[in-house]
């Protein structure tokens, strides 16, 4: 159980906002004003009361989200691009979609002449994939023999595994030698902002999917103990938006996203040039 309160979500952007400012990327005037922004937050009644929150394994989580996660904001994936034009450039073969989840990222392979195997630990999200050849699996435990993939592809999964290595080492054993591994997560840099899927448990009460914060030297130094150099790594930049004003800062639900438009310019400073995406490209060093 975790315990999330508005107030202590708009503090925490104040306080990275005022954190740029002290290494000189702001003035005088913006500090003072984010100041008196943040007293007047404390003094806001509609923040007082914070909310306690389930925290569910990713198999549960995901079950509960299954039915809806290819509608609304999720129809558009922004990790899709970068991930289509590294396939574009990889000759077809064998592939596996890893935590392939309702299969969007099955259809980038199968699009590009790849023979896909799609393996998920969630059957309500396989109940919604459109691929041959499905298994309920962990990533842990792949049922896939040796050396047998040319590209292994994991898209939104790793957030949810709390050590990287013996994921990243599984997926080398099934790539062939000078196979390819590609990768995206939400950054590291978002995840510790509150970019964590909500759901709802059986009985309604707030519950997040268990996340956790790899940096991006986790990444690189799983990589290296599994034999896979890296090829690229992007780190996808958004574009600036401005959130819309929620009075009261909205539902659970929302969180975080609807407290942002009570702190506008707190939040354009602390979320400037940071980054939304993670995207790796790894090769299997052949032996």
């Amino acid at each position: 159980m975790s315990y999330e309160h508005p107030l202590a979500y708009l503090l925490g952007v104040e306080g990275s906002a005022l954190l740029r400012a002290f290494t000189g990327e702001h003035d005088r005037e913006f500090v003072d004003a984010r100041l008196a922004e943040i007293r007047a937050l404390l003094a806001d009644e509609n923040l007082a009361d914070g909310v306690e929150v389930t925290q569910l394994a990713p198999t549960d989580g995901y079950a509960r989200w299954a039915a809806d996660y290819d509608t609304g904001e999720n129809a558009a994936f922004a990790d899709e691009p970068y991930l289509a034009a590294i396939l574009d450039a990889l000759p077809p073969g064998r592939a596996l979609d890893a935590a392939c989840g309702t299969g969007r990222l099955t259809r980038l392979l199968s699009e590009r002449g790849h023979r896909v195997v799609a393996v998920d630990s969630s059957p309500e999200m396989l109940r919604h994939a459109k691929a041959d050849l499905t298994h309920v699996a962990d990533l842990h435990k792949l049922p896939i023999e040796d050396g047998t993939q040319d590209v292994v592809l994991c898209g939104l999964a790793l957030s949810h595994v709390p050590d990287l290595a013996p994921v990243i080492a599984e997926f080398a054993r099934v790539l062939t030698p000078d196979g390819h591994l590609i990768l995206s997560d939400v950054h590291p840099e978002q995840v510790q902002r509150g970019s964590i899927p909500s759901v709802r448990t059986t009985t309604g009460a707030p519950a997040r999917v268990r996340t956790h914060h790899h940096r991006v030297g986790d990444y690189l130094r799983a990589f290296l103990a599994a034999g896979l150099t890296p090829v690229s790594c992007q780190e996808p930049i958004p574009e600036p938006a401005t959130p819309p004003v929620v009075p009261g800062g909205g539902p659970w639900d929302l969180w975080p996203w609807s407290l942002n438009g009570l702190i506008p310019d707190a939040l354009a400073a602390a979320a400037r040039n940071v980054p939304a995406m993670l995207v790796w490209h790894c090769r299997r060093t052949a032996a």
